[in-house]
């Protein structure tokens, strides 16, 4: 099991991140995956800056670590052909080190151009199709599509890496996990869903098994689920809440609804390594190879030191017993 950070853009400024990125370099983390929004979840998180720009940060402050968005959604905000000439950009920087990572998108992030809002299936019929124009671009050959969704006219990126780019897809269900299997080079998710990754498979899935873990360190449990509370209380929305919601504030709206035991029940909360490592163990069972934790709030150099003194270490104990 290889055990990540991620970077997350709706909490932290632009700078910060890449500060982040060098930090967990340095604590021993592998591999970092950074959130690619518009919008933050709600206005206390307070940040959104556009994650091409940030990339090329961490390019230059970073040498081993590899890096993936998480998630890019190259549908209705940028088109396909751009999100193809940036992610080729980023993956030259980083020298072998970058991924992308995409998904279906969420209204908040993709309604800002005034395009429809299309339904699941629909957005995962424009993700293979999108998939499909960004490897036509990356093979370097002048390229036109005319497709269902998109049309590309005579283009040709012409700064590309010198590796293949990987493409890893985000699901939230089987059916998104088997179009992962289809078009992608690996699967990204946010529970330990094992029918999700055996629908991966199923499908002819053969690469890594990210997910994402939520946790929020504190010197306390209680001033740790305060914190999740305050900055993340999202974690705890159920369903499909998150992709329809357009807005912050509609998100600010439902809060009301949620308590902070709710959120406690979503976000691993406190300074015990332990429950951190069960929900490592709960991804592993399911059949994950990488997972990435997201610390919530402000305090990220305080789990730095906790990841690189107790954390980590004991991750590594986990990752041992499991191979003996």
């Amino acid at each position: 099991m290889e055990i990540g950070y991620a970077l997350s853009s709706e909490e932290h400024e632009p700078n910060a991140l890449v500060e982040y990125a060098a930090a967990a370099e340095a604590a021993g983390f592998e591999h970092a995956l950074i959130s690619d929004h518009f919008h933050p979840w709600i206005d206390r998180q307070g940040q959104s800056p556009f994650v091409w720009g940030v990339l090329g940060g961490i390019a230059q402050r970073t040498t081993t670590l590899r890096l993936g968005t998480g998630v890019t959604c190259p549908l209705i905000r940028i088109h396909p052909a751009v999100v193809a000439q940036a992610a080729a950009t980023a993956a030259a920087m980083l020298e072998g080190r970058f991924f992308l990572g995409v998904g279906t998108g969420e209204a908040l992030n993709e309604h800002v151009t005034g395009a429809r809002w299309p339904s699941a299936e629909v957005r995962r019929e424009m993700l293979a199709e999108a998939v499909e124009i960004m490897r036509a671009l990356w093979s370097g050959k002048l390229t036109s599509h005319h497709g269902r969704h998109y049309d590309v006219e005579n283009a040709r990126i012409y700064t590309l890496p010198r590796e293949p780019l990987p493409v890893l897809v985000a699901a939230g269900g089987t059916e998104a996990a088997k179009l992962a299997g289809k078009i992608g080079d690996g699967l990204i998710a946010t529970s330990p869903d094992e029918d999700s990754v055996e629908a991966f498979a199923s499908a002819g899935g053969t690469g890594p098994r990210y997910g994402q873990i939520t946790v929020c360190w504190a010197e306390s449990r209680d001033d740790a689920v305060q914190t999740a509370f305050e900055w993340w209380p999202n974690a705890a929305f159920k369903g499909q809440l998150g992709q329809e919601l357009p807005l912050p504030s509609h998100f600010e709206q439902t809060i009301s609804m949620v308590t902070p035991d709710d959120v406690a029940e979503a976000v691993v909360c406190g300074p015990d390594p332990e429950p951190i490592a069960e929900k490592v163990e709960e991804f592993a069972r399911a059949g994950f190879d990488h997972v990435y934790l997201h610390q919530v709030g402000p305090d990220q150099h305080g789990f730095m030191q906790f990841a690189e003194r107790e954390l980590l270490p004991a991750l590594g104990a986990v990752t041992t017993r499991r191979a003996a």
